[in-house]
């Protein structure tokens, strides 16, 4: 059975795409790719269509990353079939859980740097889009730290349902 994963942000474009790319790269490594399956979406519909920001895109490729992407707006329904929803700051997973439809789907939400030990009580990961490209990069190493915790929470996952 698929793990679902997918990384929430505001529009889709700038944290979330990144956090997608990044993540999907970590379980293709780790030889998980037929077994979890990586998406992102924003909370809100502004950018819905667009491809990810071209700072996030210059980012990305840069450190070796596809960066392929198509924003798209989260929808309460999602939560049936995702396994694990991981939000990029605490509004996103406030407004996730105000979204999820019962007890159990907003026990889904997780902020992505609570996987991250170094992070400590800043579990934001800051909204890039409104400075420069030294923002993005900040934003990347961000996601780069929390994903190595948040690939042996998802592989502890996977493998407790296989057992």
């Amino acid at each position: 059975m698929t793990y679902r994963v997918c990384f929430v942000c505001t529009g889709n474009i700038c944290r979330s795409p990144m956090a997608e790319a990044v993540f999907r790269a970590r379980v293709a490594e780790a030889g998980l790719g037929g077994l979890v399956e990586v998406d992102s979406a924003g909370t809100g519909g502004w950018h819905e269509g667009d491809g990810a920001d071209p700072r996030t895109v210059a980012v990305l490729e840069e450190n070796g990353y596809a960066a392929g992407h198509t924003a798209r707006q989260f929808q309460p329904s999602w939560f049936a079939r995702l396994d694990l929803v991981v939000a990029l700051d605490a509004g996103h997973l406030r407004a996730l859980r105000r979204l999820a439809p019962t007890e159990q789907d907003a026990q889904k939400v997780r902020l992505l740097r609570s996987y991250d030990p170094a992070a400590g009580d800043d579990l934001d990961v800051p909204d890039p889009y409104y400075g420069g490209t030294d923002g993005f990069e900040e934003c990347l190493e961000m996601v780069e730290a929390a994903s190595t915790g948040l690939l042996a929470a998802v592989r502890e996952d996977v493998e407790g349902r296989a057992a």
